[in-house]
């Protein structure tokens, strides 16, 4: 199984790359279907990244389980959905999907390396970075705000020291899945919308679904993450691959993502994203 992932891998990274070069005339002149304001897309940029600090420091912060808490665990307490992967753990399965979760991060990079995509190469970067920078919002918030254990820390077979590290208490969301997601979804968009009569579109879009796919199931086999977790990455990451680039579309200005802080009724401050759209 690993040698045809690494088949499909390489075919979704050559195809995007060969078909970029060979589509040069559907590609509207070479013109970018984004358009892109750092108004908007400097704020937006500094509220995601200080929203992942902030989930960053939320992780570090967390407790790990105690000793009364880990034997307290009972598979039975896990929802069905995901019951099954309660005590899974396999560091080969771990060690595996690294190799795709940072490989993805080079596909969207190998697009701006070709002829047609060059020249756009730092409005494909914003767009990439505000795509990870929003998937990685949701990912570190998450697993800052909720305590899950992950599915090894249900093995009795492992030693404690693994078992109880505050690093088990984050298995929601799937963070590997959500990071592949966002990465190849984002770059068989930018394929998309730069070349929308492209006969290699099917391909692409199958490709960058498998992928991110094949990286859930190792992540669960690991004993990372259950099956929830993973399929919550796996639409937050997909989401932000696909919406970022979309609400920048020039077809549609009347879409508008813009940064939102202010305080609430009860005094509050807040900061967020805003999603409008004017008719």
């Amino acid at each position: 199984m690993n040698r045809n992932f690494i088949a499909l891998f390489l075919l979704f990274a050559f195809s995007l790359s060969t078909y970029s070069q060979n589509t040069s005339t559907q590609s509207r002149n070479n013109e970018s279907p984004y358009k892109t304001s750092w108004a908007v897309d400097a704020p937006y940029l500094g509220i995601s990244i200080g929203l992942n600090v902030l989930g960053f420091k939320l992780i570090q912060d967390k407790d790990p389980l105690t000793l009364e808490e880990m034997n307290d665990l009972d598979k039975n307490d896990v929802p069905r959905i995901d019951r099954f992967l309660a005590g899974n753990y396999n560091e080969n399965a771990d060690d595996i999907s690294y190799y795709p979760f940072y490989g993805s991060f080079a596909v969207p990079v190998i697009m701006m390396l070709t002829p047609d995509l060059s020249p756009h190469a730092g409005q494909i970067s914003v767009l990439f970075v505000e795509s990870m920078a929003t998937t990685g919002a949701f990912f570190t918030l998450s697993a800052g705000l909720i305590d899950r254990p992950r599915p090894l820390t249900y093995n009795t077979s492992l030693p404690d020291e693994l078992r109880t590290e505050a690093s088990a208490q984050r298995s929601f969301i799937g963070g590997h899945t959500a990071a592949t997601a966002s990465a190849t979804f984002f770059a068989a968009k930018i394929y998309n919308d730069f070349y929308p009569d492209s006969r290699a579109k099917p391909y692409i879009w199958t490709a960058a679904a498998v992928i991110p796919a094949y990286v859930g199931y190792l992540r669960s086999k690991s004993g990372k993450h259950f099956l929830t977790d993973n399929i919550a990455g796996y639409v937050v990451g997909a989401a932000s691959g696909i919406l970022v680039p979309e609400f920048h579309k020039k077809k549609n200005e009347n879409f508008r993502m813009t940064p939102a802080m202010g305080v609430d009724l009860r005094g509050n401050e807040y900061q967020g994203i805003s999603l409008g759209y004017r008719f």
